[in-house]
Parts: C-alpha cells; structure tokens; sequence
C-alpha cells in the first residue's frame, strides 16, 4: 500500500475514476429509521462459487486474530452470518463474533449519513501501515455512490481479487456486468464484490389500484405505469379519486440521476458538472408536485412522513423500490394485512443501491477474507439462501433467472406474486451512468437544497446558490460547480 495514497485519503485529494456501468446509487442504511471462514483446517468451510470452475481454496497461511470488518449498516453482518458456517456465535450487541477456530470478528459500523462511515474508515485505512496486525482493516463495505474512490488503481486501498486467488473469470462468471464493472479499478482490475444487484421496480397498493382501476393485475398496472407520459396520466386519474402516485418529489430522483450522460465529476477534475438530467427533475417534480400527484406533508424521504406514507392510512398509491427497499423500508413501515402490495414495471429501468465488499490491503487475515467474500458473493446456494430469507436480488443471473420461474420465490407481502418475474428482466435493462467518488454527497445535496425549493421555502437561485456552498463545504477541494446552459 502506498504511503503517499493513504495519506491522501486522509487529504479527501482523491485521483477520480468515472466508470461506466451502475451508478447514481446510494442505499440508504436501516438505520435511517431509528438506526455479517475458515482458518485453514480441516473444518475450513467451502469456498467454491458453485460451478465448476470455483477456485481452490488458498493455502493455509498464519492468519490474526482479529477480523476487522468495517460497514455503515448491520446488514453486511446479517448476510455473512447467514452464509458463512464458520461463525458460532455472535455478541447480543451484535459488535463482535466469534468464529470456530476462535478468530475474532469485529463489526465497526458508522453511519453513511454525512460522510461519517467513509471519514471513519479513511481514518483506519491511514493507519493501516502502522496498526497492529489485530487493528488492521481486512474487509471494508463501500455504496455504489463512492464505491470509485476505494477501487482506484492508484489509491491502493482494496487488494485486486486475484491477490486474494479469486478469479474474477471463473469464480464470478454468474455475476451482472454491470456489477462487475462497477467493481473494477480503471484498467480493469475487479477490486470488489456484490452478493446483490438492485434493479428498481415500481410497487403498488392494490386496493387502490382495484378501486381506480378495477384491476390489481400486475400486468394491467404495468400498462399504466409503462413510461413518464403514460405515468402522469394515470397520476391524474389517481388525482381524481382522491390519491397520490407518489410521495414525494424524491420517491422518482433515482430514474432520473441514473440516466445522467455524465459523472458528477470527470476523472482526474474537480469541476463538479450537474447534468441536465438533474435540472430535469426538478423541473418535473415542480409540475408534479403543483398538480397534487405527491403528498404534499411528505418532505423527501427517509422521515416520519415518508415511512407515515407507507402506511394503511396513507393515501399513496406507489413507491419506487428495488428489492432491499420493499424488505427493508416498505414491509416494516406496513400496518395493515399482508397482500396489500404488488410490485410492477416502473416508467424506466434503474438501480438504486448495491453494497461492495472489499478486502482492505495489508489484511493480516487474507485466507479467511477470500473464504468470506467466496461465500457471500459467489457461492449460488448461498445467494439463493439470501434471496428467500432476506428477499434480497442476488448477484447471480442463473440464480435470478431461475428464482423468477421458481413458486418458491413468491411473497406473501406481496399477495404470492413471485417478484423476481419484474426484478431480473429490470437487472438486464439497467443502463447506469458514469460514477465518480463525489456521487454520495452531490446525491444528497442537490436533493436537500431543491427539497426546500419544491417546498416552496427558497427561490431557484437560492436553491443552486445553497447547493454550491453545501457541495464546497463537504469537499473543499472542489474548484467549480457548472450548471448546463
């Protein structure tokens, strides 16, 4: 690892790569509501990715300790100790586990909110040439939003998968492309891994689909909701019976910023551009929002009034959601009976989410960090597990082609409708925009300052005046901000 790299992590003077593949994708934690290996002997567990052509384990090499495992929610944790049998127990707090050769894993979790996660582990991988071997980074979580700035070839923060005896080619051959593309350091190299992919689906109440449409067949909706045109028409029939077809303006912000034709920043550059496809958005979010399609109590998301319009009182027909939104935000904030929900096509295919598992170089633990990231990104029976347990969509194609066929896969939440049947062919349509590692906070800063736009608290100027100096604030380095023409 290189010293003048790290230190310059520290710096936040990050070298930019854009790649093409996912982007615009910030999965919010769950903590947004209030507020996861074998040592090398012979109950090793398998490391294979479920084809033939899964590489042999590592050799068995002296290993520490302590696995450091660093996130910015609890649900890496939860994936790993589902899949990986070599984990016996795990402390009530949920802050450390214990593994059966007795090696120690310790889960550091920082929320992503504000850049903390990230400054947290800027911080640690710093001191990563110095820490003491049970101090050392060994595997670190990173959004699709900043994902680029850890995967960079010259940073040197994430060990190449083939340092670790991964084959990208054969061990992760079942993986999206995409997925794997957004892994990859800018020549190419995959640094990073995913057990999930997150195409977006649009998910709807079917009792108000019934009572305004006489239908709740997915395939009638789908015809309703099958692009932006058709959309706002079947938003003023909603209108009309006294219902909204969203919540708010930032409910349809993904569509909108996966589509943009350019990063946030150009690789090498500290000009953030906003793309035209931004002001788009806020454009039609002000039309939507004065014609009384949202909700006009809900301010944004990730509030008691978004999670309030989730609920059986709410009059809101639809959410855009991919599959860990429905687990992990719609189901929890639901009061009434299951069945209620059923998802269909959105207007257009997007992505939102996705969390990378890197192996932090320098890991004092390789073996066991290579037999983790195996069997939580790789190995198919256990990326089927995930899916039925956790209704995540997993990054496997034949996994997720097969789940799509598969009754088993049904939902009840979703009144038996088997959900994969509109996940995989979306995972298939994503085409993302470019990213950089300035995406996080340009996601969460053009929504905050137009939110109080669209709420009618400041004027336009204002709301781009407010964006530029919250976006200097978060990343000093930032020279200029340019706005299309």
């Amino acid at each position: 690892m290189k010293k003048k790299i790290i230190s310059s992590l520290l710096a936040v003077s990050m070298i930019m790569t854009a790649l093409t593949g996912c982007g615009g994708g910030d999965k919010p934690s769950n903590d947004a509501q209030g507020a996861a290996t074998s040592s090398g002997n012979e109950t090793a567990a398998p490391s294979s990715s479920g084809n033939e052509d899964a590489a042999e384990p590592a050799p068995a090499t002296d290993e520490g300790k302590v696995i450091n495992i660093y996130s910015f929610n609890d649900e890496l944790r939860t994936r790993i100790t589902a899949v990986y049998p070599e984990i016996e127990s795990t402390s009530e707090d949920g802050t450390s586990s214990t593994l059966k050769d007795g090696t120690e894993i310790r889960w550091i979790i920082n929320p992503n909110q504000d850049g903390v996660y990230q400054d947290k582990l800027d911080e640690a991988l710093g001191n990563q040439l110095t820490a003491a071997d049970d101090d050392k980074v060994d595997i670190f979580a990173a959004e699709l939003d900043y994902i680029v700035k850890y995967t960079d070839a010259d940073i040197d923060a994430a060990m190449p998968l083939e340092s670790l005896g991964i084959n990208p080619d054969t061990d992760l051959a079942d993986q999206f492309e995409f997925t794997k593309t957004v892994a990859s350091d800018q020549n190419g190299v995959m640094r990073a891994s995913t057990w999930q992919a997150c195409p977006g689906v649009l998910v709807y109440r079917r009792d108000i689909a019934k009572e305004v449409f006489g239908t709740d067949d997915p395939v009638e909706i789908g015809k309703k909701t099958q692009d932006w045109d058709t959309m706002k028409a079947t938003a003023e029939e909603l209108k009309a019976k006294g219902y909204y077809a969203f919540s708010s303006y930032a409910d349809t912000f993904r569509t909108y910023n996966n589509s943009m034709e350019e990063a946030w920043v150009a690789p090498g550059e500290t000009v953030i551009r906003v793309d035209q496809k931004i002001l788009d958005w806020v454009e039609d979010s002000k039309e939507w929002k004065e014609a009384g399609y949202f909700d006009p109590t809900v301010k944004g998301q990730w509030n008691s009034d978004w999670f309030t319009a989730m609920s059986s009182s709410a009059k809101v027909f639809a959410f855009l959601f991919p599959a860990w939104g429905i687990d992990t935000q719609l189901k929890p904030n639901w009061d009434g009976e299951e069945g209620a929900w059923a998802v269909t096509n959105a207007p257009l295919s997007y992505n939102w989410g996705g969390t990378f598992v890197l192996a932090a170089e320098g890991t004092d633990n390789p073996q066991h960090v290579k037999d983790i990231l195996l069997a939580l990104t790789a190995n198919k029976d256990n990326l089927t597990k995930i899916s039925k347990e956790y209704a995540d969509f997993t990054n496997a194609k034949s996994v997720m082609q097969a789940a799509a066929q598969d009754d088993a896969f049904a939902s009840d939440f979703l009144g038996g409708q088997n959900p994969y049947t509109y996940f995989t062919p979306g995972a298939d349509a994503i085409k993302m925009a470019p990213l950089s590692a300035y995406d996080q906070g340009c996601v969460e800063l053009i929504q905050n300052t137009f939110g109080d736009y669209l709420q009618d608290q400041i004027d336009y100027d204002k709301a781009k005046e407010n964006f530029e100096t919250a976006i200097r604030e978060r990343y000093p380095e930032i020279t200029e901000i340019q706005w299309p023409e």
